[in-house]
């Protein structure tokens, strides 16, 4: 049986995950097209969904930071094409620098942008103290993707270059392990942070 092409494409079969404790939530189904229409909704069910269509998902909430909404205040915007197409172009541009699978790029960034520590608030006779934690392999996977995401978003915002632009420098500058990346810089101040609160 052929191998199926993500978007026909980027062959998948020879990307690997490294990282053993993301080897389970990184998903890298070989689909045509990545949309699942809400059928993966029950609990653990972002495990199921293929880490090409979680950034797609992501992108399509604009101007999000958690709880506040700094660039603009909206709902998920539901233009699935058109953020679907900032991808794959993103994708198409990694692989014109990088000269290898784009897919095999991202897994590696993602890789890079995942912290493994943080630190959480312990309650202690009526005082706070910070407490370093080990981070869930899930929450490892959605903090990177949401970084990487926020990065570009940050990159392109109010500037000349356009989302597909910056989402592609974020995506090698990950990989890369660079300081330039700000999933990577936001990762090493987490674990920093961790480390002080042992």
């Amino acid at each position: 049986m052929v191998a199926m092409k993500i978007f026909g494409l980027w062959d998948i079969s020879e990307v690997s995950v490294a990282d053993p404790g993301l080897k389970k939530v990184i998903n890298l189904d070989d689909k045509l097209l990545l949309k699942s229409h809400g059928r993966i909704k029950y609990d653990q069910a972002k495990t199921k969904v293929n880490v090409i269509e979680r950034i797609i998902n992501i992108l399509q909430v604009p101007g999000s930071r958690g709880k506040k909404h700094r660039i603009i205040t909206s709902w998920i915007s539901g233009k699935q094409q058109k953020t679907t197409m900032i991808v794959v172009d993103a994708l198409k541009m990694v692989e014109q620098q990088t000269k290898q699978n784009p897919v095999a790029v991202l897994v590696k960034a993602i890789e890079n942008a995942a912290p493994r520590d943080e630190v959480t608030a312990i309650e202690y006779g009526g005082a706070r103290y910070p407490q370093a934690v080990d981070t869930s392999p899930r929450r490892r996977l959605n903090l990177a993707l949401r970084f990487m995401i926020n990065g570009a978003y940050d990159k392109a915002f109010g500037k000349k270059a356009t989302i597909t632009e910056s989402l592609a420098k974020e995506i090698i500058a990950a990989y890369n392990n660079s300081g330039d990346s700000y999933a990577v810089s936001k990762k090493n101040d987490i674990e920093k942070q961790a480390d002080a609160a042992r």
